[in-house]
């Protein structure tokens, strides 16, 4: 029996270092990750790494990106596609390293009794002081601050959105549990109630558990994604519907989802919008999937949901003192890429193929095409691309096959959508920022 437990220990252990994803290579950038040994109040004893890119806005966003149990903040910075990512949209990344030992190793705190109390101590606190800290010193800004995380820190994803609400605006758990699933230090993996398989409560009772960490709060809940493969058995996948039925009652939402779709192949994803159309929950299941996640491309569509895809364009240090007296009235002849548009549409339905050519002199190395989705259409499905969001401003982030092109080389990517009435083709077209010719 000793042996077999020390067998799944290691696996699962295994199991949750491969949840750190392989990240895509990135481009040889002079930033690097940077260690923070005195950050302010640090309760849970936490060390404290972040990625500052060399192009970036005077006042970043910053996303909080935690490692699974075993890991560290370096080990998931270099396991996953954050720092890639932040050099593209110029947002600051912290990695914290926990420090806490519990079922395979330094996992995130989120079952002691100091860690579910607002300010009660503990990690939380030691995450919040590196938020303000980055605030301090690299001018980050307070009012954009987002968390994600792989296994233990897909749990902490949920749980400082839950104590810190005023600070977080949105967060994206991969593998995650519910806020106040943990009795106890002795209910976290590989044992205890809520990651045995069997635990099940209202959704009145889960949210009633976020609700009461700050009673009197009335402001804005943090948007969340949710992520989990349906075969994961280490973290159960039945878990996904409990983070589901926790953060539709906080929002009051009914829990069954007011669209559904599959953004790419293998991603069945489901939304739940409020009255104002704005969605407030996406539930991701990843089919066939294990405890193996983010993989290629989810961090990508975790920063969209965060609505960070606006690249960022380096400062200019001599800025003309007058705008030009005839600004041009036509675009440069001459552009880095071309994109050509086939649609084929019916009654309320259509698909679209979209060629990507790389017209410049050099290779790209990952893209996002963006573009503007005609008024009345709505995408529900798509290949060879992730897409995100599903109408308006949309932006298109490759496969892990299909990242690179070459001068003069294609790709032809698409998307099924429906429409009211309008069925024409993108416009606008972008690639990684930059505009694009058509035909």
């Amino acid at each position: 029996m000793k042996i077999k437990r020390r067998l799944l220990y290691a696996l699962a252990a295994l199991l949750a270092v491969a949840g750190l994803a392989v990240s895509a290579p990135r481009a040889a950038f002079a930033a690097s990750l940077v260690e923070v040994t005195s950050f302010g109040s640090n309760p849970g004893g936490m060390r404290m790494h972040i990625y500052v890119p060399d192009s970036r806005p005077a006042n970043p966003a910053i996303v909080v990106a935690m490692h699974g149990c075993g890991g560290s903040g370096p080990g998931f910075y270099s396991g996953s596609e954050f720092a890639s990512l932040a050099d593209r949209y110029g947002f600051l990344v912290i990695y914290p390293s926990a420090m806490q030992e519990a079922g395979f190793g330094k996992c995130f705190d989120t079952w002691s009794a100091a860690s579910k109390q607002r300010n009660g101590g503990s990690d939380p606190v030691s995450i919040a002081s590196m938020v303000a800290y980055a605030g301090q010193r690299y001018g980050g800004d307070q009012n954009r601050v987002y968390a994600t995380g792989s296994s233990s820190g897909g749990m902490m994803t949920q749980h400082m959105l839950a104590l810190y609400p005023d600070l977080f605006k949105a967060g994206a758990s991969f593998m995650g549990v519910p806020f106040n699933c943990f009795a106890n230090a002795a209910d976290y993996p590989p044992g205890g109630q809520c990651t045995g398989g069997s635990m099940n409560r209202t959704p009145q009772q889960w949210g009633d558990a976020v609700r009461q960490v700050n009673p009197g709060f009335s402001g804005a809940r943090p948007r969340i994604q949710l992520w989990h493969g349906t075969n994961d058995t280490l973290v159960p996948y039945s878990l996904l519907q409990e983070s589901v039925e926790q953060w539709t009652n906080v929002f009051g939402l009914s829990t069954t989802p007011t669209s559904s779709d599959t953004p790419q192949s293998g991603w069945n994803r489901r939304r739940w919008a409020d009255a104002t159309g704005t969605v407030q929950i996406e539930a991701y299941s990843i089919q066939g999937a294990g405890h193996s996640l983010p993989s290629s491309g989810m961090a990508a569509a975790a920063v969209a949901f965060f609505g960070l895809t606006t690249p960022t364009t380096p400062p200019t240090t001599t800025p003309p003192t007058t705008p030009p007296t005839t600004p041009p009235t036509t675009p440069p002849a001459t552009s880095a890429c071309r994109v050509t548009a086939a649609v084929n549409a019916w009654n309320n339905g259509l698909t679209a193929n979209l060629t990507i050519t790389n017209t410049g002199n050099a290779a790209i190395n990952g893209w996002q095409l963006a573009f503007d989705l005609p008024s009345g259409q709505t995408i529900t499905g798509g290949w060879s691309a992730s897409y995100a969001p599903a109408s308006g401003r949309v932006t298109a982030t490759n496969a892990g096959y299909n990242g690179s092109l070459a001068p003069g080389a294609s790709t032809t990517v698409g998307f099924q959508a429906t429409h009211s009435g309008n069925n024409g083709a993108p416009t606008a077209y972008a690639l990684n920022g930059s505009a694009c010719t058509t035909g």
